[in-house]
């Protein structure tokens, strides 16, 4: 929902650094897989205890998600490194709730299958609407310059970053926090299908 207006402000001043980072022959697929590799640390840290040590390698870890990016648009962009991005996103996106299960299997397991159900509920109405969007050459910016068509929803990435920086500053509050939370997914999600039948529903596909 915030993502669209604060990317341009955070836009100009990643590409800069991404300017910087391609001038020094460092790959976007590389810093896409150092962004992986930090949140799975992050997943990790938090299994093992420590939640609050979990935030500088997850914040760490999205700085590069946005780096990567700009550093492809300042030297080349490639369909796989989109792909390898989106792949790398869903997985950092599972593995830190994964990490919280971990830490209490007893106390955060029921809530934390319900959460990863509305991310993959979440995460499938939107690559669906990005497929049919692709079909039909549907084109936006609004949330940076993007591989994929991003379409707007109650809950993107500023708001599910944010989440997980307060699971790992209240860790004993998982629980009921992954019940809402999963519960706006889940109706993030159904938006996304309507908002599809009313931009689809008719067209003929080729």
């Amino acid at each position: 929902m915030i993502d669209a207006y604060i990317r341009p402000v955070i836009d100009p001043v990643l590409n800069a650094q991404g300017r910087v980072l391609a001038r020094l022959g460092v790959r976007a697929d590389a810093v896409t897989l150092a962004g992986l590799g930090l949140g799975l640390l992050a997943a990790a840290t938090i299994g093992l205890g420590a939640p609050g040590w979990a935030l500088l390698p997850l914040l760490l870890s999205r700085l590069a998600d946005g780096l990567d990016g700009a550093v492809a648009r300042a030297s080349r962009t490639s369909d796989f490194g989109g792909y390898l991005d989106i792949v790398s996103d869903f997985l950092f996106y599972g593995a830190i709730p994964m990490g919280f299960v971990w830490l209490d299997p007893a106390g955060n397991g029921a809530a934390g299958a319900f959460l990863l159900c509305s991310f993959y509920f979440n995460g499938a109405s939107f690559l669906g609407y990005a497929i049919l969007a692709e079909k039909h050459a549907m084109k936006t910016d609004a949330r940076g310059v993007k591989s994929l068509y991003f379409t707007g929803g109650l809950l993107e990435g500023f708001e599910t970053i944010a989440f997980f920086v307060i699971l790992c500053l209240w860790p004993d509050w998982f629980a009921p926090l992954a019940w809402g939370f999963g519960a706006l997914c889940f109706v993030t999600g159904a938006s996304r299908i309507l908002l599809a039948r009313r931009v689809f529903e008719g067209v003929k596909g080729e």
